[in-house]
């Protein structure tokens, strides 16, 4: 025991080192930068001419771009306060949305495992997030299509002044905390497919040094303002696939890592001998609950404004999730013979999971086919591909998250309507990266398999190597004996129910 808690201490001291070891380099880093041309000097508000104090506020309401007013831009209270209840949403997905739905599905032994998870990855992701995450997804200062920079480490300069690379009319704090949720939550889903045989050290080790290898450089990759795939703000991208809020990033990640690792980490004991019930759809039904409202912040809040994008994702989210909650028990009724309500729950999440990369690129019409899409797919991924390959993805992870968002990853290029968002064909950016000539002529979807592609690769190939450093450093599966006791107990010395 004490061998181990060392191995985990001395791993997550090497990862607390890189944090140290960018900040010291990147002074050094910035003495080599060369020096910008200066922008002009931005006029205020109060001595603008009048014509551009008009357009000015009406970039401010629209979410517009404010550059050509010559006045700085600052943050609007309304973009704001959405902005802020939006992170807050998103986090709710996390604490307790996630907790209480995984929580539920596992027997009573391991309810606590999955809290713990919950929480200990909240609290591990901000420290990185603090310390250097944030800048390696949305810094710029490496200039690189792949990782982002160092200008932010230990959120230096994080103030409430916007970020103009990212938002115009937030703070750049908000925009911060906003970004931090996204980050949290994508792990945690991860462990739903190796609940109740994972030692929690072991979770926490790998996901300290999966968020380096796998998230980090994938988000800065479709987000970040010198991003390889992100075909609406990078007028360079070379891949200019589009993402609204996490399909790539958020789902595929977490879901093709969690494949690899159930199926390195191998079966429950007793896995297809004995019956493995979740222990309380209650739990299950109200996680799904607090996932589906605080997925409002997810998908309408990636507008990073309160403007027409944000209500048509929000509405498009609403459609797609209702509709794969409605398909999804009916191919039950029609298969089995009963609705269920873990099937209505799995529908639920599935909608909101294929939706999520589409949101705020698709119509209601869009949306209407990604619910009944992702109520039929990921049914089939669960329940057939599952028993023809025999892994043990315990809650279906894989399932829904990996499927799902692989197939609203593509569909997305597919039903793309730049109607409901202009910034698809904007000339600053998607005309000069190919973006808006692929959307003209259907071809998006190319793109969209190229993206997908290298999420899957940097997944699998990143979870692979994290996979084989833990087990050799840590070891992954609790003894025989304690899996049986149940994790809450071995890992954390305490139980659910007493009673």
């Amino acid at each position: 025991m004490i061998k181990t808690t060392t191995s985990m201490v001395r791993l997550l001291a090497a990862i607390a080192s890189l944090a140290m070891l960018g900040a010291a380099t990147s002074a050094l880093h910035a003495q080599d930068t060369p020096a910008a041309a200066p922008a002009p000097t931005p006029t205020a508000f109060t001595n603008a001419p009048v014509a551009a104090q008009n357009a000015f506020l009406l970039a401010a309401i629209t979410n517009g771009d404010p550059t050509p007013t010559n006045i700085a831009p600052v943050a609007i209270a309304g973009h704001t306060a959405w902005m802020m209840i939006s992170a807050a949403l998103v986090l709710l997905m996390t604490l307790p949305g996630l907790a209480l739905f995984y929580g539920g599905l596992v027997r009573s032994k391991n309810v606590l495992s999955m809290l713990a998870m919950c929480l200990g990855i909240t609290g591990l992701v901000t420290i990185i997030w603090w310390a250097v995450g944030y800048s390696l997804v949305f810094g710029t200062n490496f200039a690189s299509p792949y990782i982002g920079g160092t200008e932010f480490f230990f959120l230096k300069g994080i103030d409430s002044a916007p970020n103009t690379s990212y938002a115009y009319w937030i703070p750049q704090n908000v925009f911060c905390i906003f970004q931090l949720t996204f980050a949290i939550i994508t792990p945690a889903l991860i462990f739903g497919a190796t609940a109740e045989r994972l030692k929690f050290t072991a979770l926490m080790a790998f996901v300290g040094l999966w968020m380096f290898l796998v998230y980090f450089p994938l988000a800065h990759m479709v987000w970040g303002a010198t991003g390889l795939m992100n075909g609406v703000w990078n007028a360079d991208a070379k891949i200019p696939a589009i993402d609204f809020a996490g399909g790539t990033v958020v789902h595929m990640s977490s879901g093709w890592s969690a494949l690899i690792l159930c199926l390195l980490l191998g079966k429950r004991i007793g896995h297809g001998k004995e019956p493995m019930p979740p222990h309380s759809l209650v739990l299950t039904m109200i996680g799904t609950g607090l996932l589906w409202v605080g997925w409002y912040g997810f998908n309408a809040g990636s507008a990073l404004a309160a403007d027409s994008i944000a209500a048509n994702a929000f509405l498009t989210t609403t459609i797609a999730a209702a509709i794969a909650a409605f398909v999804w028990p009916l191919l039950e009724f029609i298969f089995k013979g009963k609705p269920s309500v873990l099937g209505m729950c799995s529908g639920a999440v599935a909608g909101l999971v294929v939706i999520t990369p589409a949101a705020g690129f698709v119509d209601c019409t869009g949306a209407a086919i990604i619910g009944v899409v992702a109520g039929v797919v990921p049914y089939f991924a669960v329940t057939v591909l599952k028993g023809i390959f025999k892994y043990d993805d315990a809650l279906d992870t894989f399932g829904i998250h990996g499927v799902g968002g692989t197939v609203g990853a593509l569909i997305t290029g597919v039903l793309v309507n730049p109607a409901v968002n202009g910034n698809l064909v904007s000339d600053a950016y998607a005309a000069k990266n190919g973006l808006k000539a692929a959307i003209e002529s259907h071809s998006l979807l190319v793109a969209q398999a190229k993206a997908a592609g290298i999420t899957i690769a940097l997944a699998v190939i990143g979870t692979l190597i994290i996979t084989i450093i833990v087990k050799l450093v840590i070891g992954l599966r609790p003894s025989v004996e304690a899996e049986h006791q149940g994790l809450d107990i071995t890992d954390h010395g305490e139980e659910g129910y007493n009673h």
